[in-house]
């Protein structure tokens, strides 16, 4: 529309066929035509209007105070949502930290009970002294291929005295499910080891020995009695 306008519209200068009738002081050009009132000369003048287009849009004013205001509301919320990040992030540590505590003090808790059990049970802790006396015989016979005497030693099967206070110190003893899965794995490999030294199978033997005593090794480790019992 305005290309239309700047090549088809006429100029507003006055032509040299302009009427005798008037005064070249009188006959001016008229770019722009104003309502007779005063103007405020610091505001832009929107009521005027071009003469070749009645129905022109009023201009947006921007002022510097409105881009001051609403830089300081923008930082304002800024700084709330800021504000209320930051609360949100310190109650979720505050959290943390209290369940971490909860869970220091019950851990704490377990050990201090574990240690009076351990610390009273001198009778099981004879049991399981006896057994690292066994399995240190039995691998010392084993290692110089002596099954008859190993055998005198664990005896004819998992029946025996020493074995059944064993269990009764295991039990008593162990809490935790590795615990007692470390119970379960020694009680296995020991019936290996005497079915296999009864059956004088070296081979055998041997790996159902180094089963046992790993086993063992590992639940007084977790049950913490592997300071407690010599020869380990």
């Amino acid at each position: 529309m305005a290309t239309a306008f700047l090549s088809t519209g006429k100029p507003f200068l006055h032509s040299s066929s302009t009427p005798s009738s008037f005064s070249s002081l009188t006959y001016r050009p008229l770019l722009f035509s104003c309502p007779r009132q005063k103007c405020n000369p610091r505001r832009p003048l929107t009521s005027c209007k071009a003469l070749s287009d009645g129905s022109a849009a009023s201009p947006i004013i921007i002022t510097k105070r409105s881009l001051s205001i609403c830089f300081l509301t923008s930082f304002a919320f800024s700084l709330a949502s800021g504000g209320n990040s930051s609360a949100n992030a310190a109650i979720l540590e505050a959290d943390d930290d209290e369940e971490l505590m909860e869970k220091v003090k019950k851990d704490r808790k377990k050990r201090l009970e574990r240690q009076g059990v351990i610390s009273s049970a001198n009778k099981e802790k004879g049991y399981l002294q006896d057994i690292v006396y066994k399995l240190s015989k039995v691998g010392q016979f084993i290692d110089n291929n002596d099954l008859s005497a190993a055998s005198s030693v664990l005896g004819g099967s998992t029946d025996t005295d020493w074995v059944k206070k064993a269990n009764v110190a295991f039990t008593k003893l162990s809490s935790s499910p590795e615990e007692k899965t470390q119970v379960d794995t020694f009680n296995s490999s020991l019936a290996s080891l005497i079915s296999s030294v009864t059956s004088n199978d070296i081979e055998s033997s041997k790996t159902a020995f180094v089963s046992s005593a790993t086993a063992f090794e590992k639940w007084t480790t977790l049950t913490g009695l592997d300071g407690q019992l010599k020869g380990l």
